[in-house]
């Protein structure tokens, strides 16, 4: 553990968040169009697409355990690493799945039902064996306070550069296409070699330092002990049940985004627009995470964020919906939201620190894939509410909406991510109790150790 303080340079800062920024143009694909796609392309109903989401993700959520189990499992290559060479293997699999579940087969309607949940299952895993490591590699490249709050920034720019590109590019290079069953798969599949290729520039350049001591056999995939590592660790805990609410919102904003600017403010083309506005402060916003970790702490600083995401969304909800205050407001609460999920990550590698110092075993993949359960069982949430809502209030796909439709797309698109950030400052406020300074005790202890 001699480099565990060694301060990261900028290149690997920037390569470790491409790994997010390649993550986001096959993930994002899912989340934000992935729903719009199967309602108004594949031709299923609201509620039938979200239940694809509920049980698809649910399905996905068991499956990162037994990534983390299988990744923990490795012995760390000096050349390759612990966890690099899963990760990129992993996105080349997850690129080739991701053109798959945007294929609109002309099946029947139980034939369709069965293709859209086989195919999003699939992919599922194949994130799983992508996500969990790369996760799991950003806490063994330092020990470092301030330099995880960087990775933590650099990770939340990547991932919101691809939010960016990806909300502001699809729809108009789709609609070049006469016929959407073919734009789609295209536009995905080139979305997928960019992917590929950032994944590959955070595989060359990353390297893991922080180093544990390997896993006895007997207790790589045992029950028992990944029970202790995950239910021990109070601070991962914590984080996972903020994490169900704040993703289920950041998801649902992402999702309904496309159906508001369609419906609501009638103009499917203004998703371009007022997602590069709000994106684009988001990703001026992250790049003072360390500073406001520097001052406030991680924990205040999320809090922050939390406060003002939810106050700008609750306003926003109650004011009438004209383009101009709706991006600003919009904006604002991105920002909010946006600060908050780039922390978590430091969060969570400060949790495989405090796990290691409670067990004595450093497992980064199951730490690592149990907070990505939580993500997966909000996603879950996010995208079945979704589909239940639109179902529930009478929306039709290409259609004038009536009022109680349009209600319902601003409700889950402000007032839901309002509650569940709300709900997820008091999570954070009253569980979470590892300290900055209490975890740079803790690894001073291991490092003597």
């Amino acid at each position: 553990m001699s480099e565990d303080n060694k301060k990261l340079s900028l290149k690997e800062k920037v390569s470790y968040g491409l790994g997010d920024f390649g993550n986001g143009f096959m993930f994002d694909m899912g989340q934000i169009y992935l729903l719009k796609f199967y309602t108004d392309v594949f031709g299923l109903a609201a509620a039938a697409a979200g239940s694809i989401f509920l049980i698809t993700k649910i399905f996905d959520a068991f499956m990162d355990p037994l990534a983390g189990a299988f990744i923990d499992a490795r012995k760390y290559n000096p050349q390759t690493g612990k966890f690099r060479t899963i990760m990129f293997t992993g996105s080349i699999i997850l690129g080739i799945l991701s053109i798959f579940v945007f294929l609109s087969p002309d099946f029947s309607p139980t034939g369709k039902i069965i293709f859209s949940y086989a195919t999003y299952m699939v992919w599922g895993v194949g994130y799983s064996f992508t996500n969990v490591p790369y996760g799991a590699l950003g806490a063994a490249m330092t020990q470092d306070p301030i330099d995880r709050a960087s990775l933590a920034s650099w990770r939340q720019a990547g991932s919101l550069g691809a939010l960016l590109i990806t909300s502001v590019m699809v729809i108009p290079i789709v609609k070049q296409f006469s016929d959407p069953h073919i734009g789609w798969p295209i536009v995905v599949a080139l979305a997928s070699v960019i992917g590929i290729s950032a994944f590959y520039v955070c595989y060359k350049n990353c390297k893991e330092v922080v180093i544990g001591k390997n896993i006895a056999a007997s207790e790589k995939f045992s029950v028992k002990a990944m029970a202790k590592s995950v239910f021990t660790n109070k601070p991962l805990l914590a984080v996972i049940l903020m994490t169900i609410f704040t993703i289920s919102a950041y998801n649902i904003k992402s999702a309904m985004m496309i159906y508001y600017c369609q419906y609501n403010l009638g103009d499917i083309s203004l998703m371009a627009y007022i997602s590069f506005i709000t994106i684009g402060c988001s990703c001026v916003g992250i790049t003072f995470i360390p500073k406001l970790v520097k001052m406030f702490g991680k924990k205040n600083t999320v809090l922050i964020g939390f406060g003002i995401s939810a106050i700008a969304d609750i306003i926003n909800f109650l004011l009438p919906g004209d383009v101009v205050t709706f991006t600003i407001l919009a904006s604002i609460a991105f920002v909010g939201i946006s600060i908050p999920n780039g922390v978590t990550w430091a969060f969570v590698s400060d949790a495989i620190d405090f796990g290691e110092w409670k067990t004595g075993e450093r497992r980064e993949g199951i730490t690592y894939s149990f907070f990505n359960f939580s993500r997966k069982i909000a996603q879950s949430l996010s995208g079945f509410t979704s589909g239940l809502v639109l179902g529930f209030v009478g929306y039709v796909p290409n259609a004038v909406q009536t009022t109680e439709a349009l209600g319902g797309i601003k409700a889950l698109l402000l007032l839901y991510p309002a509650v569940t950030i709300f709900c997820a400052g008091i999570v954070i406020g009253i569980l979470y109790t590892l300290t900055d300074k209490r975890h740079g005790e803790i690894v001073a202890e291991l490092q003597n150790r």
